[in-house]
């Protein structure tokens, strides 16, 4: 473990130790629903990391880099954008997906354009936005989210 997550940790340690000590009840009934919430979540997100644990074991990093790499150009933002629009995934199991993809030779603006995608484009739940929104209005939401993905994913490759 590095500083930062020692860090991260004492502090979350801190705040449950001030919660407890100003209220018990109300902390134990947060710490028991927050357990439950993580044990309903838990076949979902073992099962999103099994399909990518296997799916990185068939992409090589020759794949990675030709296709997500520094070379692969707007081409590359493109694509990761894409691919993010269409996964529904929650982003915090995507950070960990990002990093392997950063580590088998993915260019750090392509990634963040995959990340911002996946948050800001809602493919999978498109009928239901149609349903509440509109078409229009669900059209508009996505397409500058689209966009919006494209800028940062062109504006990190530029600052990282």
């Amino acid at each position: 473990m590095n500083a930062a997550t020692i860090s991260v940790n004492l502090i979350a340690l801190a705040a449950l130790l001030g919660a407890a000590f100003k209220d018990k009840e109300k902390t134990g009934q947060a710490l028991r629903l927050a357990v439950r919430s993580l044990v309903g979540m838990l076949p979902m997100v073992l099962t999103i990391i099994i399909i990518i644990g296997v799916m990185l074991e068939f992409v090589t990093t020759q794949i990675i880099q030709d296709l997500l790499g520094e070379e692969s150009g707007f081409f590359g933002i493109l694509t990761a954008a894409v691919i993010g629009s269409l996964m529904h995934i929650p982003a915090i199991l995507a950070f960990p997906l990002a990093a392997s993809l950063l580590e088998g030779g993915a260019a750090a603006g392509t990634v963040a354009g995959f990340i911002a995608s996946l948050t800001m484009i809602g493919v999978v739940t498109f009928p239901v936005e149609v349903k509440e929104l509109g078409v229009k209005m669900t059209l508009l939401r996505n397409g500058l989210g689209f966009l919006f993905a494209l800028a940062i994913a062109l504006l990190m490759g530029v600052l990282l």
